[in-house]
């Protein structure tokens, strides 16, 4: 399968700030791609870079053929981004604003663009400085869907949207990508949002990689386990075995890839007497909360 992005040994330091080390990771052509990540671990400095708005400290990506810090224009056009949720112009209406992209688009399809538009009930002739801050956003949105990019890169295309807005905007993604053999690169604060559509994720951590896996394949692997101890004091170590753990009352509860079974021996290898031991479902939010931690 083709390889979309391909980032290699990617490292980026603000000034003595290190914030991205040695990262590598690609994106296969037609897949929906979760960069995932705390506030502040270089998602968007990642975006950057992949956008040729950057130039890494050291190491390549390489988009769409092409060195990313030399994108040509013809490949530029290949790719829409939605950098944060910004959108300029807003003294034009949703018509006006359509016909002034599709200028600059060779494949605008405007189809794209008026179906989400529509689906929110706004007239053609709406000013976009009179729309709600959801409503702007999907405008947006739409906007990119109509540039009909081989490569989509969503930084945070949840800002300004409540619930229905962001379940109507994925809704119309997924089918986007399925029909018409795109690629998406997305990031968003809502993790829960993206459980049923992506289906890879990279997940980074301060200034290393976290997990690189399929969604389902996390999901089937990564336990959340809880037992109660008599030991107010104990503290677990947190390594490759025990990713994360919290003490709440001598309630314990543990975050890792192991079995049960493997889970169990790690505690009585360690002396760690423990009752009413049980595994917990979780939801890609938890999942993400149990490794990544809460603070």
């Amino acid at each position: 399968m083709e390889n979309v992005i391909e980032c290699t040994n990617l490292t980026h330091r603000y000034g003595s700030k290190l914030v991205l080390n040695d990262l590598n990771f690609i994106v296969k052509k037609g897949r929906i791609f979760g960069l995932l990540g705390k506030n502040g671990m270089g998602k968007t400095t990642t975006i950057n870079i992949l956008m040729g708005f950057l130039r890494p400290t050291s190491g390549q990506c390489m988009v769409l053929g092409e060195n990313s810090h030399s994108l040509s224009p013809k490949t530029r056009t290949r790719i829409g981004l939605l950098h944060e949720g910004h959108l300029a112009y807003d003294f034009m209406s949703v018509t006006q604003i359509e016909k002034f992209y599709a200028s600059f688009y060779p494949a605008w399809r405007k189809e794209f663009y008026y179906e989400l538009i529509d689906k929110m009930g706004v007239s053609h002739d709406h000013k976009l400085s009179k729309m709600s801050c959801g409503q702007r956003s999907q405008v947006a949105l739409g906007l990119i869907l109509a540039q009909n990019p081989e490569l989509m890169i969503l930084d945070d295309y949840s800002m300004g949207l409540d619930a229905g807005y962001r379940a109507l905007f994925l809704d119309f993604l997924q089918a986007f990508v399925q029909e018409n053999k795109k690629t998406v690169l997305i990031t968003s604060h809502i993790i829960q949002d993206l459980e049923k559509i992506i289906d890879e994720t990279l997940i980074i951590g301060r200034q290393k990689v976290l997990l690189q896996m399929t969604i389902r394949e996390f999901m089937r692997t990564f336990h959340r386990y809880s037992f109660q101890s008599s030991r107010s004091d104990l503290m677990l170590e947190q390594d490759d075995f025990i990713k994360n753990y919290e003490n709440i009352k001598n309630k314990f509860t543990v975050y890792t890839f192991a079995t049960v079974d493997d889970c169990q021996k790690y505690l009585q290898n360690h002396g760690i007497e423990f009752a009413d031991f049980q595994e917990i479902p979780m939801t890609l939010e938890e999942a993400f909360i149990g490794l990544t931690g809460k603070y």
